[in-house]
Order: structure tokens, then sequence, then C-alpha cells
């Protein structure tokens, strides 16, 4: 339904994980038709629970008054094991919890979380220059 691109870029992504997604009715709708933005989101702890902030979610057209705030904290569902873990690496090691996708499974809307670390700008240039190598190479052997 929707990725954030930019995260592979941005980030060293150190490991991944599924969570449930909390939505209200018109959100399943606006996030079937793909009109959902991961751009600038995050996930953090708030109150002993994860939440995914700046996620943005175009109000569904067909529900008028019904609809809800684009920019609302989604709750994100994890066992309670995964969330120690999870919780003690963000404190610890001054890491992020950014979402890399959002989709259905089964009916039932769910995240992908990537547990990272912020790119120095040589790094992203590393990657860029790899890629166009491996490109090249690509290129090479169809020939």
């Amino acid at each position: 339904m929707a990725k954030n691109r930019r995260a592979r870029h941005e980030y060293h992504i150190l490991q991944t994980w599924e969570a449930g997604l909390v939505l209200h009715g018109t959100e399943v709708k606006s996030l079937r038709d793909g009109k959902a933005t991961l751009a600038d989101a995050y996930a953090a702890m708030k109150g002993g629970e994860l939440w995914l902030f700046n996620m943005h979610v175009s109000p569904y057209e067909a529900a008028n008054r019904f609809n809800h705030d684009p920019l609302r904290p989604r709750k994100l569902l994890m066992h309670r094991g995964e969330l120690r873990r999870l919780v003690g690496e963000v404190e610890q090691k001054g890491l992020t919890l950014v979402p890399l996708d959002v989709h259905f499974s089964g009916g039932l809307a769910k995240v992908d979380l990537a547990l990272v670390r912020g790119k120095k700008l040589h790094d992203k240039r590393d990657t860029l220059r790899e890629r166009a190598v491996a490109r090249d190479m690509e290129r090479g052997f169809k020939e």
C-alpha cells in the first residue's frame, strides 16, 4: 500500500519487525486506495505502548464528515517480549524505529518496522557508487 523508499537511502537498516496497525473506519479504505505516505514517519514509545507518528493517510473522499485526522498517531501492536527488546535497543544505543512498508496481510493492516542508524554523507555516496557498479556489471553480463 505504501513504501518508505527514502529510508533505505538515509539509514543503515539493522533489524526489521512486522507490527499490526490500529486504524479507524475510513483509514482502511483510504489505505487500500494507496493514499498513504511514510516519508517523515517514525515509531516511538509513549505510555508503555508503541505508536506510529507522522504517517499521512489522506481522508477518504466518500466519507464526508466521518473522516479521520490524516496525521493522527496510530497505535502499533507487537508482542510484549518484542517490545521490551526493541525499547532496550532504542534507548541504550540511540537508534530509531522507522516504518519501511505498510501492507495488508490476511485482511489486517501491517507495518514493517526497522531499527535504523543514520547514514553519514560518505556512506550515502558509497551506496550510490556500489549500486552503479552493480548495474554496470549486469549490463556487461547481458552483452
